[in-house]
């Protein structure tokens, strides 16, 4: 790979590819996410290492500590069992080799380390209800002989699992789940970034869909084909072929009596769908547990207290047997068994793995009640003097409680991903698509669905529509309302040659948008893919949750069943006063009742909870506001910046620098300075480069010269770029540069540098045959907002410092003009890079926020990276943090927001401890001797319910956050075209 002087092309592969965003005007941005994803062709891939010697835990973490520290690591996922490491990098930044030898450093063997594709699939998984849960998926996944990693998301209830094609199919890794207790259907396999799904007509025989896919298969573009009944999904690239040429094809391989036909067809939002099945079979559970148990609560609790209307209740069946009891068990046994079915099933699979979660402690509760019942029933039935109350009650009540606590749970964590449900409907479900001429004239116009929408169609989007896809106005002018993309809340002006983003409106006049990206290459399904990938990946800071939860179960059980010897022994020996049991019980049930409520009050599904729910409502509503935060680690770590360091060109300034003077030195003559400078600068992409060679272009028009070709063009990293044009050397750069080529620069040239540089301008210089032979006076102005957010950081206790390759004199002007005291300039990338360590080894934890390519190294070795949304595909991929817009008001936006949302986790861990910390002691009666309060079991599982519930309305709150600042840019007039 190699990088020009200011970073903007770069060669990979022996192929000189230009890394450009996928959308940027003058005022939004819509940017090229990266998918995470492990395919070759992307810039992330996924190595696995075969390593010896990791004997415990402590091993893999020290791998992981080590590995993580490289620059361009993304993720490190290390496995004792099966003693491999899988390594998520950026072939850029780091490469395999140097992972090997880091992890060889380490004192660990590695046998082998093949690069390969690793397939990656989606799973949903159904009926895990807290973090033990969870956990028992991850392990049941990574014991699948070839899967990699596997992660697993409570909240989202999904699973990401990485593994190896050759070994394992996505058929074996539901079945992995299945056996582990849990339901799991796919979600999707592997990269399906561009597919389709049509439904057929016409099909009569297994020969037609033979005919048909050999069709398919004949176009160009067509990747993979599959069938299932009916309909047909085909996976493409959209640069040769799409939706319409696919029915096209259907539709022209009929003949005669066969005809064919396709349209579109959308599958069913299965997620949305599980969801809505999820909450009716709670609501209807709890429904009929309800037609069960409020009977049973009214014959045990109301009607005994009201004589003489619960007197028939005593009267006798058979000896001590009354029809109350005889009632009460026929309506219990129904919920117990039928009903609560699903708790034996949980209970079950959690055993049999070794584990233990929710449905262990409410199955133990509800049986231990319900055959105690069973046998005061028996007892009274066959004994003529014998008395005894049975618990019916409190198995029916305590299971109604936590069927009501799951449905509302349920509804509530639906909520938590409303900001990202939002974000998919953005789109319109048609658009209206053009047919021009060669001359550009309107042939024809009709209306579309917007997934048949190809690459380079000519779309026409009235006043109040909606964008469909990215594209670029190629006529008309409007203003377009983004802010459901980026936040911002004034439309933006557009003129031909602006970009626009999918999902946005029209606000006034008719634009001609010519399509550039479609389908899931689209910015909003990138954001809504990146968020998803976010929401997936687990937070540090759930490690106490999961440490909590493996232990904590089985504590649990030991502390109820210690609660029911504390109050039985001495109830039996007379250590505390009768009359503390209450009437028509004795000290076993008095002792039963305790140990049961300790056993449901202190259920772990809040403590599940707590962080998923909160990321996955943080980072959807980031998203909304222009922040799009890659997981839960990234989030938690923002949350502790105390430096932030901002780049120069394109992130301070607003990156689009124009010349304000040009100067002759050493008698050269103007035609020949400016066809020199357009000569050597016409190769590189740099906005100096740039603006150099249109300045250059302007002043040359006059002259009616042809520019030459530079041959041997050379980058001068940091400096600027050298090159032969003609029989004549020339050199365009900095000072710097000049110094290092042995060119003399004379006084006159001091001077002119000196006096630019105190204006914040830098200066370009020319020199032919080691001569200068003038120079050019560029300015890059800054952000209206840099100075602002500069000093709310401050407010924020947070420091500022800027760090540019620009030279000493510019820097510390636009430094004094923000208010950034501390300034690293004249820094090449790998030195950005070697600076951030150096701040970082005072104790500080450091974002950085940059745009360009050469920022990459700087973005990675910061302990967060924060990508400005009109940079570079490199730096977005290396930044933890994306910021859409290219405002510097949403670094306070990304770091307020972290700090928000990890002081509310705090808080859910407050409230699901709280409950237990508070809830275990009384449901053991430790008030009973001094108050008479105790909590009985269908309280204590009522208490339970709103433990979870709470936790997740707590996390909901994070939907109203606001800005803590928002500037008004005042926007100019309707900007001229920035094609190029």
């Amino acid at each position: 790979m190699s990088l020009n002087s200011r970073g903007a092309r770069m060669e990979v592969n022996g192929k000189d590819e230009l890394k450009v965003p996928l959308l940027q005007s003058r005022d939004s941005v819509a940017l090229s996410i990266p998918e995470p994803n492990n395919r070759k062709d992307k810039k992330v891939r996924t190595i696995m290492f075969r390593v010896g010697g990791i004997t415990c835990a402590s091993c893999a973490t020290s791998i992981e500590s080590v590995v993580k520290k490289l620059n361009g690591v993304r993720s490190v996922a290390v496995s004792v069992i099966q003693g491999q490491a899988v390594v998520d990098y950026v072939p850029e930044l780091v490469t395999a080799s140097t992972i090997k030898e880091t992890i060889e450093d380490a004192g660990f063997e590695v046998d082998e380390f093949p690069e390969q594709d690793i397939a990656v699939c989606r799973l949903r998984i159904k009926q895990m209800a807290c973090t033990s849960c969870s956990e028992s998926v991850e392990r049941a996944l990574q014991m699948v002989n070839g899967v990699k990693k596997a992660v697993v998301g409570l909240a989202l209830e999904e699973a990401k699992v990485y593994f190896d094609p050759n070994l394992t199919d996505t058929n074996q890794l539901i079945e992995a789940v299945e056996d582990a207790g849990f339901g799991a259907d796919l979600i999707n396999f592997g990269n399906d970034v561009n597919k389709v799904h049509l439904k057929l007509e016409g099909i009569n025989s297994p020969q037609d869909l033979t005919i048909i896919k050999s069709s398919l298969e004949s176009l160009a573009g067509v990747n993979h084909i599959e069938f299932e009944g009916d309909t047909v999904s085909i996976n493409y690239d959209p640069d040769l072929t799409g939706p319409r040429s696919f029915i096209q094809c259907i539709k022209e391989a009929g003949s005669g009596a066969n005809i064919y036909n396709a349209s579109l067809y959308t599958p069913p939002r299965q997620r949305e769908t599980e969801r809505q099945h999820e909450i009716l079979m709670y609501r209807n559970q709890f429904l009929w547990s309800c037609l069960f148990s409020v009977p049973v609560f009214i014959f045990s609790m109301v009607l005994p207290m009201l004589p003489p209307y619960g007197n028939w209740l005593e009267n006798k069946v058979c000896n001590m047997l009354t029809v109350g009891m005889v009632l009460r068990w026929a309506l219990c046994t129904p919920v117990q068994f039928l009903i609560g079915k699903r708790f034996y099933v949980g209970s079950y699979h959690a055993l049999r793995r070794k584990s233990a979660n929710m449905d262990v402690l409410v199955a133990l509760g509800t049986n231990a009640a319900y055959f105690y019942s069973v046998y005061i029933v028996i007892k009274a039935w066959t004994s003529a003097s014998f008395e005894g109350q049975d618990l019916f009650e409190t198995s029916t009540m305590l299971i109604s409680f936590i069927l009501l606590g799951k449905y509302l749970e349920i509804v509530a964590k639906g909520k938590t991903s409303d900001a990202l449900a939002k974000l998919t409907d953005l789109a319109p479900d048609t658009a209206h698509l053009l047919t021009l001429d060669p001359d550009g004239n309107v042939v024809s116009e009709m209306e579309i669905d917007s997934q048949l929408i190809q690459r380079n169609d000519i779309i026409k989007i009235v006043p109040g529509a909606k964008v469909p896809v990215d594209g670029i106005v190629v006529n008309g002018q409007s203003h377009v309302n983004e802010s459901m993309i980026t936040g911002e809340s004034i439309p933006v002006a557009k003129r031909p040659g602006d970009k626009v983003i999918g999902g946005t409106v029209n606000e006034n006049g008719c634009i001609l948008v010519k399509a550039t990206h479609v389908g899931s290459e689209t910015a909003l399904s990138q954001i809504v893919n990146l968020v998803e990938a976010a929401q997936l990946a687990r937070a540090p800071v759930q490690k106490l949750a999961d440490q909590i939860s493996r232990f904590f179960v089985p504590l649990v059980v030991i502390a109820a069943f210690v609660t029911w010897l504390g109050w039985f022994i001495p109830g039996e020996a007379g250590l505390y006063p009768r009359h503390w049991i209450p009437k028509a019980m004795d000290a076993f049930e008095l002792a039963l009742q305790f140990g049961i409520s300790v056993l449901v009050v202190a259920c772990p599904c809040a403590l599940g909870l707590a962080t998923p729910t909160a990321v996955m409502v943080a980072t959807g509503k980031g998203a909304s506001q222009g922040v799009l935060i890659k997981g839960g680690s990234a989030l938690e770590k923002a949350h502790k910046v105390k430096m932030v360091v901002f780049d120069k060109t394109g992130t301070l300034t607003v990156g689009k620098p124009s010349v304000v003077s040009a100067v002759l030195f050493s008698g050269f003559s103007m035609e020949e300075f400016c066809n020199m400078a357009i000569a050597a600068e016409a190769n590189s992409e740099h906005p100096i480069a740039k603006a150099v060679v249109e300045h250059a272009k302007k002043l040359c028009q006059k002259f009616g010269s042809q520019t030459e070709t530079a041959k041997d063009f050379e980058v001068h990293t940091g400096a600027g770029v050298s090159g032969k044009v003609g029989d004549k050397i020339v050199l365009v750069g900095n000072k710097k540069l000049m110094l290092t080529s042995k060119v003399t620069v004379g006084p006159e040239v001091e001077d002119y540098i000196t006096e630019n540089e105190k204006l914040a301008r830098t200066c370009v210089l020319v020199a032919i045959d080691r001569r200068i032979a003038g120079a050019f006076a560029v300015t890059d102005p800054v952000k209206p907002e840099a100075a602002c957010v500069v000093s709310f950081l401050h407010s924020m206790s947070i420091s500022c410092v800027m760090m540019t390759g620009d030279n000493w004199a510019t820097a510390t002007a636009i430094a004094k003009e923000v208010g950034i005291d501390k300034v690293f300039a004249e820094t090449d990338p790998i030195g950005k890079a070697d600076r951030i360590k150096e701040l970082q080894t005072k104790g500080m934890l450091v974002a950085m926020v940059g745009d360009g390519i050469n920022d990459s190294p700087a973005l990675v070795a910061a302990d967060v990276g924060m990508a400005i949304g009109a940079g570079t595909d490199v730096a977005i991929e290396a930044a933890d943090i994306v910021l859409i817009k290219s405002n510097l008001e949403d670094v306070i936006t990304a770091i307020d927001l972290s700090r928000r949302t990890i002081s509310r986790i705090h808080l859910n861990y407050f409230w699901a401890l709280g409950y237990n910390i508070l809830g275990m002691p009384i449901a053991a009666g430790i008030l009973f001797p001094f108050t008479g309060i105790r909590l009985p079991p269908w309280l204590a599982g009522a208490c339970m319910a709103a433990s979870s519930l709470s936790v997740v309305c707590s996390s909901l709150l994070l939907q109203s956050y606001k800005k803590p600042l928002h500037i008004q840019v005042a926007r100019g007039p309707l900007p001229l075209s920035n094609s190029k």
